[in-house]
């Protein structure tokens, strides 16, 4: 199972230079089904750089295919920024299907709404690469992987993700807000007895507590506790805030771990089977 970060903050891609030790891309995770084929989550901006490794497979070897399986947890901006850029989509031997928690004629609308008018020289409609859209439907099985997921607290919505596959478990839950007292039943639910519980680590607590409720993220601390109630091995925070460099997110894993021990925090290159 080779399950790997293109993007792993939040809100808004950060080229700066105290902040590419975890990356600046917004966020993009992929799951590597076999030869040419991937399970993708989010469309954020890393989805850039993962089409430039699924198009240099496919120079290498004429006869790989380029087969994409994107996952939406939702809409907002910084998790679907990525797609006009993404090389496969102006292919005519890629073949992308698109998963979301909607009608799929909504799914097509939302991201054609990105390369329309003024927006972007190529209409979506008009790129050559072979384009499905599929309403996300419990029990969904892709290339030997199953996939589950469940509705989050976010402003708009969101869904979290459970991934088997070759005998692992993984869930994402990317933009969530824990609730005022006790944890979120259905995300526990979803992450019990993972391998890897990956966990929204936008806010610290001191932020969380002083002026972000109610905006549909969460800290650290919440998903350790989480990660400890639903048995899972390894949690890992992303979707870290654009305003905190490298060194604040070293500060919050070093804090993670002293609650949950085993605790990494993501960054763009990182393939979780690799730790």
């Amino acid at each position: 199972m080779t399950y790997e970060f293109w993007g792993v903050r939040g809100t808004s891609p950060t080229p700066h230079a105290d902040k590419m030790r975890y990356g600046g891309h917004t966020h993009c995770a992929s799951l590597r089904l076999g030869p040419g084929e991937y399970l993708v989550v989010d469309a954020g901006t890393g989805l850039i750089d993962l089409g430039e490794r699924l198009m240099a497979e496919a120079a290498r070897d004429s006869t790989l295919p380029i087969r994409i399986h994107l996952l939406l947890t939702h809409f907002h901006i910084d998790h679907i920024l990525g797609l006009p850029y993404f090389r496969p989509l102006f292919s005519p031997r890629a073949m992308i299907a698109v998963h979301a928690p909607c009608d799929p004629a909504e799914t097509e609308r939302h991201l054609a709404g990105l390369m329309s008018g003024r927006y972007f020289p190529v209409p979506f409609d008009k790129t050559p690469a072979d384009k499905t859209f599929h309403r996300l439907e419990p029990g969904l099985a892709i290339g030997g992987a199953r996939i589950g997921s469940c509705p989050l607290v976010h402003p708009q919505g969101c869904v979290a993700y459970r991934l088997e596959f070759e005998g692992r478990a993984l869930v994402s839950a990317t933009d969530t807000e824990h609730p005022e007292s006790g944890l979120d039943a259905r995300l526990a639910g979803l992450a019990s007895g993972a391998d890897w519980l990956i966990y929204d680590a936008m806010y610290t607590p001191e932020e969380y507590a002083a002026e972000k409720r109610g905006w549909g993220h969460s800290t650290w601390a919440a998903g350790a506790d989480l990660a400890s109630a639903a048995g899972v091995r390894t949690l890992v925070l992303t979707h870290f805030s654009p305003g905190h460099s490298d060194d604040l997110v070293d500060t919050l894993l070093a804090a993670a771990r002293e609650s949950f021990p085993r605790t990494l925090a993501a960054r763009q290159g990182l393939d979780l089977t690799q730790g």
